[in-house]
């Protein structure tokens, strides 16, 4: 069932009211301000018969309950990427929050600041790139999953029959959960969508990637690693790649996500935290279920471990190994592959060992292909499971090589290429086919980790390069910054959009507020004292016009100051991380 997509937005001191454009019939969403009761009417309310709407909208992305009351959110622009399955697939451009209530009397000084906090988070978090829509198309499931739908399913709204791993405003929806309600739900997700219109040999045919991020274990590189008891992993994404051509449909879909153990990686200051294995777990049990969801949804699992076999990572390694070990379960294939070490000096090429290890498999696994007629010639009856580290760069790397194989079989299969002929033959499929891999690695990568993602280069030209290895060198040091100083304030942002934590009646007042917290003596001291250290110490050298004992004492002294307390600032590191306040790592900074 198609939703609404241009709306008239009418506000009066106490109604919200969308009205649906250019339609002679239809419904009208009324929101009370004062009640937050929702209904749906056949006509406007008398005072807006002749009124101008004072703005119009795209889309109704629910409504949240901060300290200052409900906020409606509400999608106010949108860009065109393109059509899928003869459907328009939009990018959200730009959003509104607005106050049930418009006054803040009702609230203290500190919960007026508290409350700006909350609304400042949730902005953050809808202005991460990028989140897609549309009004016609189920964006949440691939091909192959929409195919085997039942046919009540079409008679469904969108956001009803949505997959909710993978609607990223499903919490701010829970009030429009109504059957008048769902021609105005819009769900949304995050992750990355390309849609490329493509000619080779005079054949034209429609190539799109999407990503579709979970919001189960989201959150961000440092604070959210391994799994949950239910079996989430951090960093999960589905990618689906998928061809058009003549009324054909093909599809391949891969998954990645943090190795399904209990571990973290907790941030210290320190450039690489080394990750370790949380004690007292029950890892099987997690893991077990983490397969189990993946044989449920995409069938036999080749697990593709990218991570070190040696040093820091080795540890994950042997206990990701045992694990599947000990599941024992022939549908699932543990193939690892240390991809440093066999890639080292530069040799790239080496990663077609790993391909032609999994290229059996992928073979036996076939692609989804619903022929033009209607008849399933094909259908994907296992996936391949990428993870590395932070399941980014070299995840990308792979997933992006087994994408070139799986759409050179396809394209040879459909007749647009050539017998013999490859895509490194189409000089403009190549070079489009390594950009967009590469852009959605930089997505993906910026969603988690806030900063592009290492190592495209080589996605984009099939080789390393020295550039590329600078601008790894520069991403890799925004990273760490932001994970250290930046993503505490992310991390609640996401958990505050997707419902992980709900704000309190009260809070700030009868109820404390997590928001306010004390940060402990050495948070201030030794930052103050290296600030000072290091202009005393520029002083005492750039001053004196002769160096005599006295000065070169001076030095001496304030060049130990200055590196005694960045000793100590490592030392406590813990204590000058940006932790997250509405959900806290249960570590304790002490430890």
């Amino acid at each position: 069932m198609d939703l609404y997509d241009d709306m008239n937005f009418y506000f009066t001191p106490d109604k919200f009211v969308v009205e649906p454009n250019g339609q002679e019939k239809s419904e009208i969403l009324v929101i009370d301000r004062i009640t937050q009761t929702i209904s749906v009417q056949v006509s406007k309310p008398e005072e807006l018969i002749n009124v101008s709407p004072q703005r119009r909208i795209c889309g109704v992305l629910g409504s949240i309950k901060l300290l200052g009351g409900h906020y409606l959110v509400v999608a106010s622009h949108r860009i065109f990427v393109g059509v899928i399955n003869g459907q328009a697939i939009w990018r959200l451009a730009g959003f509104d929050i607005l106050p049930y209530i418009p006054s803040s009397n009702h609230l203290s000084e500190g919960q007026k600041i508290q409350n700006d906090s909350y609304l400042q988070m949730l902005r953050r978090t809808l202005n991460t790139p990028d989140f897609y829509f549309s009004y016609t198309y189920d964006l949440t499931h691939s091909l192959q999953r929409l195919h085997g739908m039942p046919p009540e399913f079409l008679n469904m709204e969108l956001f009803e029959r949505a997959d909710m791993r993978f609607v990223w405003n499903g919490f701010l929806l829970k009030d429009f959960q109504r059957t008048d309600c769902r021609k105005f739900s819009l769900p949304l997700i995050l992750g990355f969508v390309s849609i490329n219109q493509v000619n080779v040999n005079g054949n034209s045919f429609t190539w799109s990637l999407i990503s579709r991020r979970s919001i189960y274990r989201a959150g961000t590189r440092l604070f959210c690693r391994g799994i949950d008891q239910n079996g989430n992993c951090a960093n999960y994404v589905e990618t689906e790649q998928i061809v058009e051509y003549l009324g054909d449909k093909v599809s391949f879909v891969q998954t990645r996500g943090s190795i399904p153990l209990f571990w973290r990686q907790t941030p210290n200051l320190r450039y690489k935290p080394p990750p370790e294995i949380v004690q007292g777990k029950d890892h099987m049990a997690a893991f077990a279920k983490h397969i189990d969801g993946q044989l449920l949804h995409y069938g036999r699992q080749v697990l593709i471990n990218l991570i070190d076999h040696r040093g820091a990572e080795d540890s994950l390694e042997k206990a990701y190994s045992h694990a599947v070990g000990q599941l024992g379960n022939s549908a699932v294939r543990y193939e690892a592959f240390d991809f440093h070490a066999e890639c080292r000096k530069m040799r790239w090429d080496r990663l077609n060992i790993l391909i032609d290890r999994l290229a059996h498999e992928q073979d036996e696994f076939a692609v989804f292909h619903l022929r033009r007629d209607g008849i399933l010639l094909s259908s994907q009856d296992g996936v391949f499971r990428t993870n590395c580290v932070d399941c980014l760069d070299r995840t990308n790397v792979v997933q992006s090589m087994l994408g070139k194989r799986s759409l050179m079989h396809t394209l040879t299969r459909l007749g647009i290429l050539l017998k013999g002929q490859t895509i490194e033959n189409c000089y403009a499929l190549e070079m489009l086919f390594k950009n967009v891999w590469a852009d959605n690695a930089d997505l993906v990568s910026t969603q988690y980790s806030g900063t592009g993602a290492l190592k495209t280069d080589f996605t984009r030209t099939g080789k390393r390069t020295k550039m590329g290895l600078m601008k790894d060198g520069v991403n890799s040091l925004t990273r760490y910054y932001k994970n250290n100083f930046n993503d505490g304030f992310r991390q609640d942002g996401i958990d505050l959009l997707l419902g992980n934590y709900v704000v309190q009646d009260g809070e700030g007042s009868s109820v404390p507020c997590p928001l306010k917290t004390q940060r402990g003596w050495k948070y201030l001291t030794f930052p103050s004292v290296l600030m000072f250290a290091v202009a005393m110490f520029f002083a005492s050298s750039v001053f004196p016009q002769e160096y005599n004992t006295e000065n070169l004492l001076f030095l001496l002294f304030w060049g130990a100051m200055v590196g005694v307390s960045t000793a100590g600032i490592f030392k406590y590191g813990k204590e000058f991380v940006d932790w997250p306040k509405l959900l806290p790592p249960p570590i304790s900074i002490e430890a």
